[in-house]
């Protein structure tokens, strides 16, 4: 048709006998790694690594934490680490079995009269009376341990991990109270220390130091497992010779009955007139 350009038409390269290469293929791009999340459990463990890595910096004793901590794997390594099997479970975040947890639960009403008793003995005498407290036949359990009652199921965290020691020991929050009054001379409610242990009331230092008065645990291992430090050496109650051998007795006695308790109590007494 007249009056119209002529659209030219596609030119066609000449073939050439070349093959384009193969490219490689293109690598699958990984998908985003999800963050590992921390279990229950592993946060509960927490504070035994954090001893492990403290036994270890001081070069007092190298922990194999390779297994999970098991009841049979923490009974096997607490003799090696120096501290009662029981409060190695409470560190570890593990049930107390029943052949370890305390027998009579109303027998630690009684362990503040013990300890008022203890504080005008002289060392001598505290000696004597741990070895009748040691001499003692310790009733078995009839039933499996019964679990904290509801006011004492804490939160984790260092208050709550000081407060299952304390438990360890067979004291409740009154008797806790008027122990921590007779050794440390801190004044405080039985609700307070409630509140240490849900984390509303802060670990200080000095609380650490008093609780360190009435723990028969090293006050490195405490500071390590709570990630408090402590204050100076000589502010710490534990350096008061006053209070030896008190809390040492305190844990002797955790596992008897009521009766038996009151028998040692009734020694301390009669060997302080």
């Amino acid at each position: 048709m007249r009056g119209r350009p002529l659209l030219p038409r596609a030119v066609r390269r000449p073939h050439t006998g070349r093959v384009a290469p193969d490219l490689p293929p293109v690598p699958d791009r990984p998908s985003p790694r999800a963050p590992r999340t921390t279990t229950a459990d592993e946060g509960r463990a927490a504070p035994l690594h954090r001893l492990a890595a403290h036994r270890q910096r001081s070069g007092s004793s190298a922990v194999d934490l390779s297994e999970p901590p098991t009841p049979p794997a923490l009974r096997r390594l607490a003799p090696e680490l120096g501290l009662h099997t029981a409060d190695l479970f409470v560190i570890a975040g593990v049930d107390v079995p029943g052949d370890l947890a305390p027998v009579d639960p109303s027998a630690g009403r009684h362990n503040p009269r013990l300890v008022r008793a203890v504080l005008v003995l002289p060392p001598r005498q505290r000696t004597v009376l741990r070895r009748y407290a040691a001499a003692l036949p310790q009733q078995e359990r009839p039933a499996p341990a019964p679990g904290p009652p509801a006011h004492e199921r804490y939160p984790d965290g260092p208050g709550a991990l000081l407060m299952r020691l304390v438990r360890n020991r067979n004291l409740g929050w009154t008797a806790t109270a008027m122990t921590f009054l007779l050794l440390t001379g801190r004044y405080w409610s039985a609700a307070t220390y409630g509140r240490v242990a849900r984390g509303t009331v802060p670990l200080t230092a000095e609380l650490l130091a008093d609780f360190c008065a009435v723990l028969d645990v090293p006050a490195d291992d405490l500071a390590a497992v709570t990630g408090v430090a402590l204050p100076g050496p000589d502010t710490s109650p534990t350096a008061n010779a006053g209070t030896a051998g008190v809390a040492e007795l305190i844990w002797d006695v955790r596992r008897l009955t009521e009766s038996r308790l009151r028998a040692v109590t009734d020694l301390a007494e009669a060997m302080r007139r």
